[in-house]
């Protein structure tokens, strides 16, 4: 029998991998030097935040610097005190100044371009050059940030990134930014479009000549804005003298999927009877107009909130604030475009179609729209930085090409992070502190849209409990925790941060809405009619429980809806012990109990409330001893007889006797 083959690789490929990651950690451990080396798998990858070593490193590879590093020898830097007011949020007077600040230096915000280049260049010169070019951009911001302090919102930091955005505005006639209609402003990059006006050439080249592209802002989710609130902002772009439009890609979406679904049943119809087609089809197309404009708008990302189709205001039937369909908008992309004998390839022919390049934030809607355009699913959605990693064409038709560029963060001048989250730019399920932003939504959304949303009886301390009347955010927070049942584990209290991703993610998602007026618009009145429907929509929605101890418990707290009773089930005749008056529950009882009661003269003698029965369940009171007996529950003295009766009546035939059937508790139950 011939002896096995000897294998050459005794120790296999998985040891060699271990092997030599051992032998780096120790040599680095070694030697006290870092290193930036990246897979390259993870080269575009979004980066919108760093820590100070990872910006350190990033910076210093940017540089192609090297460096070392000192161990053991520590420094202590001293930090400010605490400011008194509260750090997560301004003061109005501070944010107008901040605001003014930032207005000023607007034009220093800009995004990184792309250096000059000329044919001949080698590759290794062409990265070299626009390393160069994108860590002066890097040391601008942290100038802004660190010299001016500047909040400046988080930004794409991974150069692979940003020439994704710069292959599609050369390759672009046409550069589409998208935004949201609830907060335009804060997702437009005003330095984008001029750098796109910068751009030269059909690819870029210096010295081909400038000014050849043209902009379109496209303000999607339109459908949650008034007639008259699209009015408003018409009226400020076109100050601004800027070429725009008014979409929603939900209304899109949602129309054609109920055309494909009409066209299926017409089909199946068809099957059936051989005959009567050409009868139906008319009322078909009839009844599919009808219903794309009397269609609700469906959810998108989670959305559940839409505003009524208006027909007869004035605002509806101007043309600029009309809501675009499908076909509109590729007609527009047509008449914006700019003309194509001026993009010369290099062969001198000019291009036969044109090229629309779709940029923006996350989350704003440009999936959807290419989704919408395209009328099938042919791009992923993600609310997600960096889901699309390379830009990719579309063929829209025959006549026009779409170019999708990958989700970007611009950086923009903030006033504080509570209002990154609230625009959906910070990541909700990521965030460490929550009542910046709760309050936020707070001052944005009235209590009664709140309430009658959740269903909710939100109870707010007055001057009797230490507060001040006013609503907090952990009033929303604890009484939205109460109602849903949500608990911290091993406390048994209520799970305010957990409440706050809900309430949050609904404000992202639109089912609190509200919408921010262009400038010098006072938003109180700018979101009148957007509170009104709110309220319509939600109008006799049942409420949640504000504890869970039940109706039946001698501590249940009723709703302040309900009006406060007496022990005879009347209504009290003093005004001040209402329901409706002011002071908490615990205050208004402790009147009931002061003016209702036999107080003032009869007996004075001590008694336990409701007389020991509640709704026929006997009071919870300890009776284990004789002399506990010698005294009732409405504190008269019982005589020897009743105690020895009270006394048999306690005792029990055995042990079945205290088993008790156990029923299911909610989380949360009996908390008050």
């Amino acid at each position: 029998m011939a002896p096995p083959k000897r294998n050459n690789n005794a120790s296999g490929l998985g040891r060699a991998i271990i092997n030599k990651q051992v032998k780096d950690l120790r040599e680095r451990h070694e030697s006290g030097l870092y290193t930036t080396d990246v897979d390259n798998s993870s080269r575009l990858k979004s980066v919108t935040q760093e820590r100070d070593l990872d910006e350190f490193l990033s910076t210093a590879t940017l540089a192609g610097l090297e460096f070392t590093a000192e161990r053991r020898n520590v420094k202590i830097v001293s930090t400010p005190s605490v400011p008194s007011h509260n750090p997560h949020l301004l003061s109005e007077e501070d944010e107008r100044s901040a605001l003014q600040k930032q207005s000023e230096n607007r034009q220093r915000l800009r995004v990184p371009r792309r250096p000059g280049w000329k044919r001949g260049l080698t590759p290794v010169q062409l990265d070299r050059q626009e390393k160069d070019a994108f860590l002066d951009w890097r040391r601008g911001l942290a100038e802004l940030q660190d010299r001016d302090k500047f909040l400046l919102t988080p930004f794409e930091r991974n150069i692979e990134v940003w020439r994704q955005l710069w292959r599609v505005l050369e390759r672009s006639h046409l550069i589409v930014q998208i935004v949201d209609a609830r907060n335009p402003l804060n997702f437009r990059c005003e330095d984008l479009e001029s750098y796109i006006l910068d751009v030269e050439g059909p690819e870029g080249e210096e010295g081909t000549g400038s000014v050849l592209r043209r902009n379109l802002l496209l303000i999607n989710k339109s459908d949650l804005l008034t007639a008259r609130q699209r009015r408003l902002w018409a009226d400020y772009f076109d100050r601004q003298n800027v070429t725009y439009a008014f979409f929603s890609a939900a209304n899109a979406g949602a129309l054609q999927e109920l055309r494909r679904e009409m066209e299926l049943a017409k089909m199946r119809e068809t099957e059936k009877e051989a005959t009567g087609n050409e009868e139906s089809s008319g009322s078909d197309d009839e009844d599919l107009q009808a219903l794309e404009d009397e269609m609700p708008v469906p959810p998108e990302n989670g959305q559940t909130f839409s505003l009524p189709v208006e027909e007869d205001s004035e605002d509806a039937h101007d043309p600029r604030t009309r809501v675009l369909s499908v076909l509109e908008l590729e007609d527009l992309f047509f008449r914006v475009a700019p003309d194509l004998t001026t993009f010369k390839g290099t062969a001198g022919n000019h291009p036969t179609k044109p090229v629309v390049g779709l940029v923006g934030y996350p989350n704003v809607g440009k999936s959807s729209t290419i989704n919408a355009l395209i009328g099938e699913k042919k791009v992923s959605v993600s609310s997600t930085p960096g889901k699309t990693k390379h830009f990719q064409t579309i063929n829209l038709s025959s006549d026009i090409t779409l170019c999708d560029c990958p989700g970007l963060v611009f950086p923009q001048f903030a006033t504080t992070k509570a209002s990154m989250v609230c625009d959906g730019i910070l990541p909700i399920d990521q965030m460490r502190e929550y009542t910046g932003p709760i309050t936020l939504v707070i001052k944005r959304i009235m209590k009664e849209v709140l309430e009658a949303t959740y269903g909710l009886d939100i109870q707010v301390k007055g001057v009797e409990d230490g507060g001040d009347g006013v609503l907090r955010a952990e009033d929303l927070l604890s009484t939205y925790a109460v109602a849903r049942g949500f608990t911290r584990a091993g406390q048994g209290t209520p799970d305010e941060a957990r409440a706050a991703r809900y309430i949050l993610k609904d404000y992202v998602n639109a089912k609190l809405l509200y919408c921010h007026p262009p400038p010098d618009v006072d938003p109180v009145d700018f979101n009148e009619e957007t509170r009104a429907v709110s309220l319509a929509r939600v109008a006799g929605k049942k409420r949640a429980p504000i504890t869970r101890v039940g109706k039946d418990s001698v501590t249940f707290i009723p709703s302040n809806s309900a009006p406060a009773t007496t022990k005879d089930g009347s209504t009290p005749s003093n005004p001040m012990i209402t329901s409706n008056s002011k002071g908490s529950r615990r205050v208004n009882a402790l009147d009931h109990e002061f003016f209702e009661s036999n107080a003032f003269g009869g007996d004075s003698r001590p008694f336990i409330q409701n007389g020991g029965d509640q709704n026929g369940t006997a009071f919870p009171r300890v009776k284990m001893f004789p002399h506990q007996f010698g005294v009732g529950d409405d504190g008269r003295p019982l005589s020897a007889a009743e105690v020895t009766a009270r006394m048999q009546a306690m005792q029990t035939p055995g042990k079945k006797h205290h088993k008790a059937k156990r029923t299911k508790q909610r989380s949360g139950k009996g908390f008050d």
